[in-house]
């Protein structure tokens, strides 16, 4: 899922709003959130409820590829209606005096100001391709780049613009893919020296971001400056794990335990990095010829179904046929958002955008993985300054896994593709990437806590350490995440949120028994009290009312131990 980070702004406003009324937040029911709005700020905050609407529309328009939405309505339009909607927002707000109001509508009020000079900028953000018709210059002086006034924006645009390039043209045996395919490709690929011939293929990725790896590399001088933001602005990986009372000298550790687990209940054995994702790739390679291309929104369909979570009736759109120029990053967001106009409800309309060219377990759990996030957005209730992603996006991110990790589970192969694999072949599937994704945050940080570090060593020590692969630091194979480029310290979200999702799903199934193989009040349940929110509850307090504690690393510890166990 790509989150569009929304800062810390809305969080400071809910935590400030908690702590100083730690007495009175539960007295303030979600249902009385929607429909308790001041005279004061109603006007302000429906003309607000009218920015996000045109908002989300340019969204899905962009994201579509199109030049006009449903209605007709180009984006030159929207583009104009929202830069006048948004200056009489602007105008509302200020003019409101926030110690007039009551504490909820202060909170709205702070909420909509923080996102107004945030994610609602003067500009609206839209996702936009990564396959440019015009090429940008690759071939340039980063050491030159980082120097001067905004060298940071400058050297970043330009990484992530040849990084963007070099996604889609990893050039193998006559043939152009993009990274998700020759990713894809390795982990199904049984001639060992083709892998080999693969994995140096995607070079061309890893050289936008770092060159060859000498000091002055791009990625190298880049992460001297986001390093020295770190260090002025506070690290942004403290910050997520501070907001879930987590404290960030535990996090590292944590990160470190996981990594560990991996290490302990995986064979000893050293692989090579081209053989990493064949040998995560088993049961892939088992069942992928048990789910065509074409059954894929039947298979989510009907899992989600079976959870209480009909798609369709949640009005869930799905945009997942390839097209020229489409983001190769799969993505769910809001296309419109709960509202009452007229009198008329108006339902939330989630969209999910991926694209899939083949079918298979893999991409079946992305599929699920995103719809996941939809069905959660679909469920969220509030007033219209509160109908937005969590506050965090650490478990923004790992709400998508909640029911998507069963597929990797031997009972829910069974009854939804015909045929199984052992748990530890599924469960090595399940963690693969996760801790991959967890190897790459613990990364960033010792990168950041020593910029002048070569980057292919420290991902040489972490991933032999760990994962048993056979040190390679000519290579710089870590360079294929986009996030590190775009927004550092973002892949601890991805790591934060497999901890929270352990967690969390082990509280299920202790409150409300398994959900392997569907259960129809499942949807309910985690509508109540997990996927309602929004903003009128912080992240930390959504989780730790559910938990009955705080955040803990013991739920995947364990879980991840039952491939020992299994084997």
């Amino acid at each position: 899922m790509a989150v569009r980070v929304r800062g810390i702004g809305v969080l400071v406003v809910l935590l400030a709003i908690e702590a100083c009324h730690p007495a009175g937040r539960a007295a303030i029911a979600p249902a009385e959130l929607e429909a308790r709005i001041a005279p004061a700020i109603a006007p302000a905050e429906s003309a607000y409820a009218e920015l996000r609407a045109v908002k989300d529309r340019i969204g899905v328009t962009t994201a579509r590829g199109a030049t006009a939405d449903f209605d007709g309505e180009t984006l030159a339009q929207q583009h104009a209606r929202y830069q006048a909607t948004r200056a009489v927002v602007d105008s509302a707000l200020t003019a409101i005096d926030s110690a007039a109001l009551p504490a909820v509508d202060r909170l709205a009020l702070g909420v909509m100001r923080a996102t107004l000079h945030g994610e609602l900028g003067a500009q609206p953000e839209a996702d936009v391709s990564l396959d440019a018709d015009s090429a940008p210059n690759c071939h340039y002086d980063a050491a030159a780049m980082a120097r001067g006034d905004s060298a940071y924006e400058r050297l970043h645009d330009r990484i992530y613009a040849c990084y963007g390039r070099a996604v889609q043209r990893v050039q193998f045996e006559g043939a152009t893919l993009d990274r998700l395919t020759a990713l894809g490709m390795l982990a199904k690929m049984n001639d060992r020296e083709r892998r080999h011939r693969l994995f140096l293929a995607i070079d061309t990725i890893w050289s936008s971001m770092n060159g060859d790896d000498g000091p002055s590399s791009p990625y190298r001088q880049y992460v001297k400056l986001s390093a020295a933001r770190w260090k002025a602005n506070g690290s942004p990986v403290d910050a997520s794990a501070r907001s879930l009372g987590i404290d960030p000298a535990q996090m590292e550790r944590w990160l470190i335990a996981v990594l560990d687990a991996w290490r302990t209940s995986t064979p000893d054995s050293m692989i090579e990095p081209w053989d990493w994702h064949y040998a995560a790739g088993a049961a892939s390679r088992a069942l992928d010829s048990r789910i065509p291309l074409d059954s894929l929104s039947a298979f989510n369909a009907h899992y989600y179904h079976d959870l209480g979570a009909d798609v369709a009736a949640l009005h869930v759109h799905f945009d997942l046929t390839p097209r020229v120029g489409k983001t190769p990053v799969a993505f769910t967001d809001f296309g419109a958002r709960r509202r009452v106009i007229g009198g008329v409800l108006h339902p939330t309309e989630p969209w999910v955008f991926a694209t899939y060219r083949v079918g298979g377990l893999d991409n079946l759990d992305e599929l699920l993985h995103e719809t996941g996030h939809a069905v959660h957005i679909a469920a969220i209730r509030g007033r219209p300054a509160f109908l937005a992603w969590p506050d965090n996006d650490a478990l923004a991110e790992g709400l998508g896994e909640i029911a998507a990790l069963n597929v990797y589970e031997p009972k829910w192969e069974m009854k939804y593709v015909g045929d199984s694999v052992p748990t530890a072949v599924g469960l090595r599937a399940r963690y693969g990437g996760i801790v991959l994704d967890i190897a790459w945050s613990l990364f960033e940080v010792r990168m950041h806590r020593d910029p002048d570090a070569d980057p292919n060593v420290v991902w040489a020590g972490i991933t032999s350490r760990y994962l048993h692969i056979v040190p390679h630091p000519e290579l710089s194979w870590w360079a294929m995440r986009g996030q590190l480029v775009d927004e550092p310290g973002y892949m601890a979200n991805y790591a934060i949120g497999a901890i929270i999702i352990a967690d969390l799903r082990a509280r299920v199934r202790e409150l409300h028994g398994s959900f392997v193989t569907g259960d129809s009040t499942w949807y309910g349940f985690m509508s109540a009290r997990i996927y309602r929110f929004g903003l009128t509850r912080s992240s930390v307090r959504v989780i730790t009312d559910f938990l009955g504690r705080p955040i803990g690393i013991e739920a995947i510890l364990a879980d991840m131990r039952r491939m020992r166990v299994a084997r």
